[in-house]
């Protein structure tokens, strides 16, 4: 049998006191992520109506861009030294966006999907000064990536709804 060993330190210039604000704060994105890809995801699939085609081909380009961002973002909490949450049970404390029951008709969809983008580039942006006051580079720039994705796609999904 062999001995347990204590896991090393992480020593990247960040003290563990900002280390775990920035990764509780991460978790919240990841939630946030991880339940707007599920929405979108399950809108993919049960989309029907006149814009059929556009919006089933917008959706899965969209949750396909969000299941690579999940990785990312959990990866990066695992970077700073602490377990990314991953279940259901903890993406439902922490994710702002709430689920949506049944299925909405096409233009419901694209209006919960914004709300949805918003939500994630709000969440994203709440991290950004504990990540910057810790001088964690690495974070801000994952963080400026997720709000200009998120506030890209919000107003792309708009533009559908406008007459």
């Amino acid at each position: 049998m062999q001995a347990k060993t204590e896991p090393m330190k992480v020593d990247i210039g960040i003290d563990k006191k900002d280390r775990k604000a920035i990764a509780e704060g991460l978790s919240k994105v990841l939630a946030d992520t991880y339940t707007l890809y599920l929405k979108t995801h399950n809108f993919h699939w049960n989309v029907t109506g006149p814009m059929f085609q556009t919006l089933h081909a917008m959706f899965e380009e969209q949750y396909q861009e969000l299941a690579m961002a999940v990785d990312e973002v959990a990866e990066r909490i695992r970077v700073l030294g602490f377990p990314a949450p991953g279940s259901y049970k903890e993406f439902a404390e922490l994710a702002s966006i709430p689920e949506t029951d049944g299925k909405p008709e096409a233009t419901e969809m694209v209006r919960l999907l914004v709300e949805g983008n918003e939500a994630v580039a709000k969440t994203a942006r709440s991290v950004f000064p504990t990540a910057e006051k810790a001088s964690d580079e690495s974070t801000v720039d994952l963080l400026t990536q997720r709000m200009r994705t998120h506030e890209k796609t919000a107003w792309m999904l708009r533009s559908l709804l406008e007459e």
